[in-house]
Order: C-alpha cells, then sequence, then structure tokens
C-alpha cells in the first residue's frame, strides 16, 4: 500500500492554492469551454487551430487543477507561533552569518511558498535541508553551484 507524504505548508501558503485553484475552476475552467463551443462552430475539427489550442489549454488547466488538489489535500498547515525551542525546525526564521561576517535571514517554508528574494528557502532546497534540526551557534556547510557557503547559526525565532 502507498503511503502519502504530507505536504507541510504554511497558512498563507495553503490559502495562496485555494485561491488560485477556485479562480482556475471558476475562471479560466468556463473560458476554455466557450472557446472550445466556439471553434466547434467553425466546422471541421480536424484543422481547426482555434479548438485544438482550446483543447490543449483545457488539458494544462485541468492538470494544474490535479496538481493543486492533489497538495491540498495532503496539505499539513504549520503555525510557526505555536512552535518554539532553539532548533529549526519547518516555519522557523532562521539569522544566520555568512563567511563574510553577512547577516542573513531566511524563513523554512514549504516548495510553493519559497522565494529566496523575499527570505524564504524551501525545505527540500540544499539550505534548507542542512538546516533543519540544528540549533543556536551550529556551523553550516551548502554546496551551492557557484561553490561552497558557510554560515553560522545566530537566532532562531518563530513569528
Amino acid at each position: 500500500m502507498a503511503t502519502v507524504d504530507k505536504v507541510p505548508m504554511l497558512a498563507e501558503g495553503y490559502e495562496r492554492l485555494q485561491s488560485e485553484v477556485r479562480h482556475l475552476k471558476t475562471v479560466e475552467r468556463p473560458e476554455i469551454i466557450e472557446a472550445i463551443e466556439v471553434a466547434r462552430g467553425h466546422g471541421d475539427l480536424s484543422e481547426n487551430a482555434e479548438y485544438h489550442a482550446a483543447k490543449e489549454r483545457q488539458g494544462h488547466v485541468e492538470a494544474q487543477i490535479a496538481d493543486i488538489d492533489d497538495r491540498l489535500s495532503r496539505a499539513l498547515v504549520i503555525d510557526p507561533k505555536t512552535l518554539s525551542g532553539d532548533k529549526v525546525v519547518f516555519g522557523a526564521t532562521v539569522h544566520l552569518t555568512d563567511e563574510n561576517e553577512k547577516a542573513i535571514v531566511y524563513q523554512v517554508v514549504g516548495q510553493t511558498e519559497a522565494d529566496a528574494k523575499i527570505g524564504r528557502i524551501s525545505y527540500s532546497s540544499p539550505l534548507g535541508r542542512a538546516l533543519i534540526g540544528r540549533s543556536v551557534g551550529d556551523e553550516v556547510e551548502v554546496s551551492a553551484p557557484s561553490g561552497d557557503k558557510y554560515y553560522v547559526i545566530e537566532k532562531v525565532e518563530f513569528i
């Protein structure tokens, strides 16, 4: 029997996925159905580019809906404010210092919520995996395409 892996995410990410699937189901899907009906009215379907494009778009949207529904059904929503401790876990905000003494702050989040530009890294990214389970004062080494990076964990928060 197959096991169903839970997908950890913050409430914000869960709500964003719900909103996205709602949009696909209530806006995109009806528009595509309408486009298919209009294209069918043009006659011969074998050489009808509009019909084939609409059907292809329908396939993409249905695949997106299925993927998001699957993630939502397996979601394990975690509120970082309910967590505590000095170890890095999912949802933790980690204050790091790199090898150049530069301060960096990241929150460890789910794959769909990750955006390094705003300080959110996935728990499954190389840095995320290296941080999970570590404590304040630990040194962390991460192999990156640009070379090895070294960090020291200065502070762990749950905000």
